[in-house]
């Protein structure tokens, strides 16, 4: 990777037919329709999905758009919550690419997993998984989009806005702020949503950190799981009793 200030900078390409980032403000009575790039979330679930383990938190750096903005809708019968079906509209983002450069640093909301802090070793891990398309299935934004994984090097090459100076997204969700993931006293043992305006130029976006975010909402408390406990956590057969 080359690079001084993330020595653990990780680089991919996601791709996919199709992709459904979703606005929330548009799932009313039950359409949905996608942003038009991913949001922060999104990817970093993407990357989730590909490796992760709680000693660490993923943060990602910039994504760059390869292919055309083009969108589709389609009738969709999601199932009711009493049963049955019902008729909607989703919008998709179709024919999806998408470069994405993150790193990853300690999660020090966990000192319990001090010892897990070996970051050659999960740079390695999250690099040999990328290559491997990743260790959990991969979706773009909702479990019908699926999506596909393989290592790139984020500054070759350019996509369809490397000739397009400046285009604004206006207000945008960016990602979610869990328990275990806290920066400060005011979203420790919280859930806040962060929002911000995506401004992508010559194809790319630039991600604000979680704290960077100028807009936060704050969605009530949330407890942390708890990790390396026994009565929690399945870390072996001999919580089963004596192995035959």
């Amino acid at each position: 990777m080359g690079n001084t200030k993330y020595p653990n900078r990780v680089e991919f390409r996601v791709y996919g037919d199709y992709a459904l980032f979703s606005d929330p403000l548009m799932r009313v009575g039950g359409e949905k329709c996608s942003y038009q790039v991913p949001t922060y979330e999104a990817l970093k679930g993407i990357l989730s999905s590909v490796y992760w383990k709680p000693t660490i938190i993923w943060y990602i750096d910039k994504v760059r758009v390869v292919n055309r903005i083009q969108t589709e809708v389609k009738g969709i019968r999601p199932i009711k919550y009493h049963g049955g079906n019902d008729l909607a509209y989703y919008t998709y983002l179709k024919n999806c690419c998408y470069e994405v450069q993150a790193h990853f640093e300690w999660n020090e909301n966990r000192p319990e997993l001090a010892g897990d802090r070996n970051e050659n070793k999960h740079h390695e891990i999250a690099k040999r998984m990328i290559r491997k398309g990743g260790r959990r299935d991969v979706f773009l934004g909702t479990r019908e989009c699926q999506g596909y994984v393989e290592p790139c090097a984020f500054d070759e090459g350019t996509g369809v806005y490397g000739d397009l100076p400046e285009l604004s997204f206006g207000l945008m969700y960016h990602g979610m702020t869990y328990a275990d993931e806290a920066y400060s006293g005011e979203t420790a043992g919280r859930m806040t949503a962060n929002f911000w305006r995506p401004v992508m130029r010559a194809g790319v976006i630039e991600f604000p950190r979680p704290e960077e975010c100028p807009y936060h909402k704050d969605l009530g408390a949330m407890a942390m799981k708890p990790f390396g406990e026994v009565e929690h956590n399945f870390s072996g057969l001999k919580e089963f009793g004596e192995v035959v």
